[in-house]
């Protein structure tokens, strides 16, 4: 998918690695040796720090994010690249939340960017659809809504108990993701823009997204701006996803279509995310999990993580290596040098190690 360049496109970039758990300490180590492997030939260092912020070590110290973390990766990284949490023996999953949605509100990282984009045809469950049918970006707004964590129980564990979530939309909050859309849609030449909210149910929290939505669209009369329904985008993105270009939404919502977009385009094996602040530190990340039922094989997909690594790049103002990065993976999709998962038999490291040589090869073949 095109993207913006959001960081000062320099000459070397400093990045914090949390592999985590499961699947995640599989695939976070070839995406970096692809990363290293692509950057090398432009002589544009990455310096890597990794940090063991696993469900191991808070099982045995008790701590997820250490003190004055989040200031830290703030002040003294360009961006994150994150693995996967969550494990078993954590049956709350207290560290992971902590961490991954710790680093979304304290780094304030207000975009979450899920490009849906079919890289082969073989891999959507739909009829008779091509790579050209799908190729599209959800925009989920990342901080507020439901995942806020407001309410509470009141008779917790009795006959009569009561549980309340709030749903938190500030103006400042809607008004910048769809802001955000609507750029990212000028920028890369793109002329559909779909709000998609429940405001006929939710006729507080959603007019809110509603009144934003046409005061927004007014600014940017070129692009053809809709809104539907999330129930009516739900079927229509299923029936016809070509017909979207461009997707914003709340958290709840958003979280729930890119997951349906990402099944479309193959499923959550190849789904990379972004994590976003324009301009300030942010964290990339494939979205498949930790996956512990097969953490430890050594047949984890690698390329959500490789992908998301492109976003990253693109993150940087690197786009050549963003784009041989995604040239090597559609390379190993049309040659079958995959893994288990996508129908074939490679082992992690092989499917990395592969990645690494096509993406230089394919960076050459720009110039």
């Amino acid at each position: 998918m095109p993207g913006i360049p959001l960081r000062n496109g320099g000459p070397a970039a400093r990045i914090a690695v949390i592999p985590g758990d499961g699947i995640g300490a599989e695939v976070t180590p070839q995406a970096v040796n692809v990363l290293r492997a692509v950057t090398a030939p432009a002589r544009r260092p990455l310096e890597f720090v990794e940090f063991d912020w696993s469900a191991e070590k808070y099982l045995r110290e008790g701590v997820s994010l250490p003190p004055r973390a989040v200031e830290m990766l703030r002040d003294e990284f360009d961006a994150i690249l994150f693995g996967a949490l969550g494990d078993p023996r954590v049956p709350s999953n207290r560290h992971a939340a902590d961490i991954l949605l710790g680093l979304r509100f304290k780094l304030d990282l207000y975009v979450n960017a899920r490009p849906v984009e079919l890289l082969h045809d073989r891999l959507t469950p739909l009829r008779d659809r091509t790579e050209k049918d799908i190729r599209l970006m959800v925009f989920r707004e990342n901080t507020e809504g439901l995942y806020v964590g407001v309410g509470g129980f009141f008779k917790k564990g009795t006959p009569d108990e009561i549980a309340v979530q709030e749903d938190v939309n500030s103006r400042k909050g809607v008004e910048r993701i769809i802001r955000y859309a609507f750029e990212y849609a000028r920028q890369n030449g793109l002329k559909r823009v779909c709000m998609s909210d429940k405001s006929n149910a939710m006729n507080f929290a959603h007019d809110l997204w509603q009144r934003v939505f046409k005061e927004a669209r007014q600014e940017y009369v070129s692009i053809d701006s809709r809104h539907l329904y999330i129930d009516t985008l739900a079927m229509e993105i299923v029936r016809d996803p070509s017909q979207f270009d461009v997707i914003v939404t709340c958290n709840l919502f958003g979280d729930i279509i890119s997951d349906l977009g990402a099944q479309l385009a193959g499923g959550l094996g190849l789904a990379p995310s972004a994590n976003i602040h324009p301009g300030k530190t942010s964290l990339f990340e494939p979205v498949h999990g930790s996956a512990p039922h097969i953490a430890g094989k050594g047949v984890a997909n690698p390329f959500g993580s490789v992908l998301s690594s492109a976003m990253m790049l693109e993150f940087l103002g690197w786009k050549p290596e963003a784009a041989a990065l995604r040239t090597a993976v559609r390379a190993a999709l049309r040659e079958n040098h995959v893994t288990p998962d996508l129908g074939g038999e490679k082992r992690t490291v092989e499917v990395g190690d592969w990645l690494a040589i096509k993406s230089v090869e394919a960076l050459a073949h720009q110039r």
